[in-house]
């Protein structure tokens, strides 16, 4: 079999529109002339999801002869991102998608985004694509954390972003600033605007896609920001697929099957959108193949943010000190699983609504499910990145809700210790963690403080607000971390899943 699988690598196909139809049999390709597609789409954040969801819906509308005048111009505003630009031109912007299943494994190439704007200084390249009449969408995958949110939720202002942005609105660091900077071009050119449409799991994300907008542009062109206000749109929606990061095991992977592609991606056999139906100038019809439009976003929003995002953070901190490298081998380990569904059941499940079709224990056999399955190699690592966004998004509105409410927070007390011990830089095993945050440093510090004075990490006012305050959470919180320092991770989850 090692022989069969070596012998697939050399006479992999390097993927380009040149080579597809010397692609291995099985793997669904483009049947629609990409020649002939117009782009609809700018979408900012070319990472693995994008890929493997918002871009997949498209191109299954495209194999049907629809939505050919859609297409989409990726974008980044990192510097990173233009390895990936480098990547993704040099095979016509072709990606290779697995879904990977503990049935069987099945692969397609995609090919609904035509084009990759250069990465440069001052996004002129981007703003110049985006103020082409023809964009009637830019959407987004830029993370949660990506958003310049406050402790409150409101736009920082303050933050050296936003501040230069404001002060040098022509060439812009940001993608919003780049996304006002287009809507003025449009504007001034007595054009249309376009939808601003989020694919980040935020709750209310175009909601706080408007704000952030309309927030930057009033603070340089007040008008601006008022035509903004009344004609561009922002529709809510709900995103759902488990797309692992891409590492050497995944680009063997694919040249397993037969192709060389430099970019891969693979995924779970779970897709899920739910969109508000708020496009200014028209969108695909992407419901023909799967998304939601309803004007109920919020619920499913809820239910995912709450129950999958959240629970991702419980397991992955608890995962990381014990080192499991993923969250199916999390799963795998009844400690780890035993917490996750405790904590779900009394603690997360209470403060969400069932939606159209789903109840939330339904919810949690379902999530139960894709989180064990051991195709999907995602990393422990992966899922607890920047929990300094991520535990203020998913884990503390619960609690927001509820400490009033009088329902039990112990375990959620508990994931929130546990980040704290993680973010001390150690397993409990006494190996390092590597720095897994955008504002590790300021994490460890309070992190070790916090080792001998458990409040202290509570003080960090950006993440907690006024938390701190609460004297039932600040006490569970402390005597978890106290727990957790004296006698290790084990003793506090077992400890926690034999209280009634």
């Amino acid at each position: 079999m090692d022989e069969l699988k070596q012998d697939t690598r050399s006479q992999a196909v390097s993927l380009s529109l040149e080579t597809l139809k010397r692609l291995p049999e099985g793997i669904a390709r483009p049947t629609y002339d990409r020649a002939k597609l117009s782009p609809g789409i700018v979408h900012i954040g070319l990472g693995n999801f994008h890929r493997g969801h918002q871009a997949w819906y498209l191109h299954r509308l495209m194999q049907r002869g629809l939505a050919h005048d859609w297409a989409i111009i990726g974008a980044g505003v990192r510097p990173g991102d233009a390895a990936m630009r480098d990547r993704l031109l040099a095979q016509d912007c072709l990606t290779t998608l697995i879904e990977l299943d503990p049935a069987g494994t099945s692969a397609e190439v995609i090919g609904s985004m035509i084009d990759f704007v250069p990465v440069e200084e001052g996004h002129g390249a981007l703003i110049a694509a985006m103020s082409d009449p023809r964009i009637r969408i830019v959407s987004l995958t830029v993370t949660e954390g990506g958003y310049y949110l406050d402790a409150t939720g409101a736009l920082d202002m303050a933050h050296p972003d936003i501040q230069h942005d404001m002060h040098n609105p022509g060439r812009p660091r940001t993608a919003f600033g780049a996304m006002v900077a287009a809507l003025r071009n449009r504007k001034d050119a007595g054009g249309a605007a376009f939808t601003g449409q989020s694919c980040d799991n935020l709750q209310g994300n175009g909601t706080i896609l408007r704000q952030t907008l309309v927030g930057l542009a009033r603070g340089s062109d007040p008008d601006l920001a008022d035509w903004i206000e009344s004609h561009a749109s922002f529709p809510n929606s709900m995103v759902d697929c488990i797309v692992p990061a891409t590492g050497e095991a995944e680009r063997q992977r694919v040249l397993e099957i037969g192709i060389r592609d430099a970019a891969p991606v693979t995924h779970e056999n779970f897709r899920q959108w739910v969109i508000e139906d708020n496009f200014c100038q028209g969108r695909p019809d992407w419901d023909k193949v799967g998304a939601t439009f309803t004007p109920d976003v919020h619920s499913f929003e809820a239910m995912k943010i709450r129950m999958l995002n959240a629970g991702h953070q419980v397991l992955a901190n608890a995962g990381e000190l014990l080192g499991r490298p993923t969250i199916a081998s999390c799963m795998a380990d009844p400690q780890i699983a035993g917490f996750f569904r405790k904590v779900q059941t009394e603690e997360i499940s209470p403060h969400v609504a069932s939606v159209p079709g789903t109840s939330p224990a339904a919810y949690l056999d379902l999530i139960t499910r894709r989180f064990s399955n051991p195709e999907i190699h995602d990393t422990t690592r992966r899922v607890a990145f920047d929990g300094s966004s991520r535990h203020p998004g998913f884990i503390l509105p619960i609690l927001r809700e509820a400490l009033p409410a009088g329902t039990p927070i112990s375990g959620l007390a508990l994931t929130e210790a546990l980040w704290a011990r993680m973010c001390y830089g150690t397993r409990e095993d006494g190996s390092e963690i590597d720095a897994n945050d955008p504002i590790w440093s300021d994490l460890v510090a309070a992190a070790q403080r916090a080792q001998t004075e458990p409040i202290a990490w509570l003080a960090q006012s950006q993440i907690y607000g006024d938390l701190a305050q609460d004297m039932p959470f600040a006490t569970a919180f402390s005597d978890w971390l106290s727990v957790i320092w004296k006698t290790g991770t084990r003793a506090a989850l077992s400890d926690y899943l034999s209280r009634a």
